[in-house]
């Protein structure tokens, strides 16, 4: 019986300048989906490459005084070199300038030539030299591009045609017979009424610049680039070159493409394909754009974000988590750097990184980092472990259906659910009375986790094989199966390993603030600039700081950022609520000593009383309790 296989493409980008954060977004949507298609047992086809003929290439070459190749293979390089960093798994990548595109291109133009569906005539009309697209008089919206607003040319040269007519009431026949073919439905809807609206033959030939793939049958002519760039596809699943690999991987499962270019992949690629006499994609899903303060990123426009710098400053997994998770899938989506540092901060940060930071910790304290087996399961742990279950099935279900976002999410459900379950069971208090309960919960945990890195594979694959390999388990993450979600897969008697913070937190305050050359020199120099008012001795003396002994430790009911703590200050007890959660876990505080502003007010916070204020020093996102140099009786003065 053959195996599964799945053939996904992105587009071919086109190498006019570097790519942007939106060209990552499109990529990393379809790396994830390659990689958790191989997670789930398929052999995949993963396409992606770049586009790179046309008149707009022709002329930028010439005003750099270059060749059209020598301008576009530094770029082309770059697109590897981002592709690399941001850990895109794919297995082919295809430059149209290759011998082997050539080939395929010039075949499928006489195979389409011979049967009767191209055509020589003459061509007048517009064309937008940036879409590389052809317009009628009608189609323009204040006589420019109805695209991208630019201006148009009035060109007349002769060209071939192709008769996209002749095929109309095919397409729209299989269109309406083939609903998962054009997604999402709103796309769809625009097609064909585009499709009712008149479709005219198009124009696949050009005279006028030198810089594409000659006509077989007439070298005066060049081939139209969309026309080209369109049979990537082909070329890249092995058409007319390995027709093995050719009949493994084609129809494609998926080609992945940004809503403005749907038109092509969704109307004249399948006509294309028609009269080539060859099965259409299955599915063709037009996602949304990626917007920057109310407008599309553009190359053109200049309002574009550097990935590369991204990458650089926060990771490869941290970028792709934030597109993954932030952005529906099919719909626009905002990028800002704020956003970015809050996911990290939040979900990368507090959720999943603590969860593997407060597990370990306990594991090293009471077993030396050796997981424990499981004794009887209660009834928190028989909630952990079906919602476990019922996690990955939805993740799965998420997955298949393009509901990439709603499959993190899960994920995400999960985690949360894990460092709940730390706080309802709490560990350092089993430790002293229930060492049996105490090895199920451990276990629980890290099985958990072990699931939370299989789930994460696709996603965020260097993080996943990070805690996989503290988990002590062999081997990468990429080469497991989703089969292995079943619970109780971590073996009992695993030694786990310590590690620093997967997600360190971001101070925000000083991540989004303005850099310039200028604000470099001035901190340089800058003193204590955030100086609050001077006061007196006599100020300061209304102040009564006491050494205080933390009794007891535990979450705030109401708040998540909160701790409530009971300290020792002197003869009495007093219950002070801190908002260190963050950087604090309740079992790391307890016999710890602290200084406390012991006059302040009562207040309540969040429902709970609050007799006085914990000091701590804080600095570039990190937070440290004030504690005395070496011991000191509760209730000693500090002066």
């Amino acid at each position: 019986m053959p195996g599964k296989t799945y053939c996904i493409s992105t587009p071919i980008y086109y190498p006019s300048d570097k790519l942007h954060i939106g060209h990552s977004y499109t990529t990393t949507i379809a790396d994830t989906i390659a990689r958790y298609r191989r997670m789930s047992g398929y052999e995949v086809l993963f396409m992606t490459g770049s586009d790179e003929h046309g008149q707009k290439i022709e002329r930028k070459a010439r005003e750099k005084g270059v060749t059209p190749l020598e301008y576009v293979d530094p770029i082309v390089e770059s697109f590897k070199v981002l592709w690399e960093k941001l850990n895109i798994s794919y297995d082919d990548f295809i430059r149209t300038t290759e011998d082997r595109h050539i080939k395929v291109v010039q075949a499928i133009f006489k195979k389409i030539y011979e049967k009767g569906d191209i055509y020589k005539s003459e061509y007048e009309g517009w064309y937008c030299t940036p879409c590389e697209t052809f317009w009628l008089e009608r189609q323009l919206v204040d006589g420019k591009c109805p695209d991208c607003g630019r201006p148009v040319e009035l060109t007349k040269e002769e060209s071939y045609f192709f008769k996209m007519s002749k095929y109309a009431d095919r397409l729209l026949e299989y269109i309406e017979e083939h609903p998962e073919f054009i997604r999402p439905e709103s796309r769809k809807n625009e097609m064909v009424s585009f499709i009712k609206s008149g479709l005219e033959d198009l124009c696949i030939s050009r005279t006028t610049f030198d810089w594409g793939i000659p006509v077989p049958i007439d070298e005066g002519h060049v081939i139209y680039v969309w026309f080209d760039a369109l049979s990537n596809y082909l070329t890249s699943a092995g058409y007319l070159q390995d027709e093995e690999r050719f009949a493994k991987f084609w129809p494609a499962d998926l080609h992945l493409v940004g809503k403005e270019i749907m038109r092509f992949h969704t109307i004249i690629w399948p006509i294309m394909l028609m009269a080539l006499d060859l099965p259409l994609p299955k599915t063709v899903f037009g996602h949304g754009w990626l917007i920057l303060e109310g407008d599309k990123m553009s190359k053109s426009k200049g309002n574009v974000v550097d990935p590369i710098e991204l990458i650089a400053e926060f990771g490869a997994d941290a970028i792709r988590y934030f597109l993954l998770r932030e952005i529906s899938f099919g719909t626009d989506g905002n990028f800002s750097r704020a956003a970015l540092i809050k996911r990290i901060n939040s979900d990368l940060a507090n959720d999943l990184g603590n969860l593997l930071h407060r597990s370990t910790a306990m594991l090293q304290k009471y077993y030396q980092l050796e997981v424990p087996a499981p004794g009887p399961y209660q009834e928190l742990d028989e909630q952990l472990k079906k919602l476990a279950e019922e996690v990955g099935a939805n993740y799965r279900k998420h997955m298949d259906n393009l509901e990439i976002n709603q499959g993190v999410a899960e994920v995400w459900r999960l985690i949360g659910a894990a460092n709940k379950y730390i706080d309802e069971t709490a560990p350092w208090t089993l430790a002293k009375e229930d060492p049996e309960r105490l090895a199920t919960v451990m276990y629980t945990l890290f099985e958990v986790l072990r699931q939370v890195a299989l789930l994460i594979g696709p996603m965020m694959p260097e993080t996943a094989d990070v805690m996989w390999q503290r988990l002590g388990l062999e081997g990468s993450v990429q080469d497991q199966r989703f089969s292995e979600l079943a619970w109780g897969g971590y073996p009992a008697g695993t030694r786990v390993t310590k590690g620093e913070p997967l997600f360190p937190r971001i101070d925000e305050e000083t991540a989004l603030k303005p850099q310039s050359e200028e604000d470099n020199q001035v901190a340089e120099k800058e003193t204590l600039s955030d100086l609050k008012s001077e006061i007196t001795i006599d100020d300061f003396a209304k102040l009564d700081l006491r050494v205080a002994k933390i009794i007891k430790a535990e979450p705030h009911p109401n708040a998540d950022r909160l701790l409530k703590l009971q300290v020792q200050v002197g003869p009495e007890e007093r219950q002070i609520i801190a908002g260190i959660a963050e950087h604090y876990r309740p079992e790391e505080l307890v016999g710890k000593e602290i200084v406390i502003v012991a006059n302040l007010k009562p207040a309540k916070l969040r429902g709970e009383i609050s007799q006085g204020m914990l000091l701590a020093a804080s600095g570039e996102g990190e937070l440290a309790l004030i504690t005395p140099e070496r011991e000191i009786a509760p209730g000693g003065k500090v002066k």
